[in-house]
Parts: C-alpha cells; structure tokens; sequence
C-alpha cells in the first residue's frame, strides 16, 4: 500500500527483449498533473497517477528470461492448459457468481469496455 509505505520497485518488460529496467524509489499518488491530458486515452484522462521519485535505476541481468524462455512462443502452453480469465475470477474473486456471467463479462465485448 503506497499510502503507508511509499517505497516501490517497478520492473519493466520490453516484449522480445531479455533485459528487464528496475526502477526503485518513492511513490506518491497525484490526483491531478499538468500531465494528466498527455496520459489520454480515447480523449479519457487518467483520475489518479502514481508517480514514482527515482532514487536507483539498472538493468536487470537477462539470465532468468533465457532461462524461461519467456518471449519464446513455441515454449507457451496451449490456451487451453491454462484456467481462463474467467475460471480464475470465480475461484478467486467472485465464488458465488455464475461462470457464465463471469465469462460474459470477460468475453467478447471486454476489450471494446476498456475506455
């Protein structure tokens, strides 16, 4: 919880590549920014933002994505090997909803409810 502990480290991905950018420092939320309009979506600025005050930043040795083989596609399990969205939410969150209104909600129409 940023509120009573404002100490974060982030870890950025860059699909395809095996190094990772660590970032530690202070979080704070931030209502409003002269940057907010910068951060629209679809004409949708953000209500809340956490920044982050940098106080280290390195690479992260690549050795643990080799290893995984994490951007190598053909080392993924199938779709199906793995629980859907929608399973993991009614086992985790929503145990007395209906599987297929949790599938409904997560289906098709999902990523046009983004924004």
């Amino acid at each position: 919880n940023v509120l009573e502990n404002p100490h974060v480290g982030v870890i950025l991905l860059v699909p395809g590549r095996n190094d990772t950018l660590r970032i530690n420092g202070r979080a704070r939320l931030v209502r409003d920014a002269p940057y907010f309009d910068e951060l629209a979506v679809k004409g949708r600025r953000p209500l809340l933002a956490c920044e982050v005050a940098i106080e280290q930043i390195y690479f992260h040795c690549p050795k643990a994505f080799l290893r995984s083989e994490l951007w190598a596609t053909e080392s993924w399990p199938a779709p199906d090997a793995l629980p859907s969205t929608a399973q993991l939410a009614k086992r985790l969150a929503r145990p007395d909803e209906p599987l297929e209104k949790i599938e409904e909600y997560y289906g098709a129409g999902y990523a046009a409810r983004l924004y």
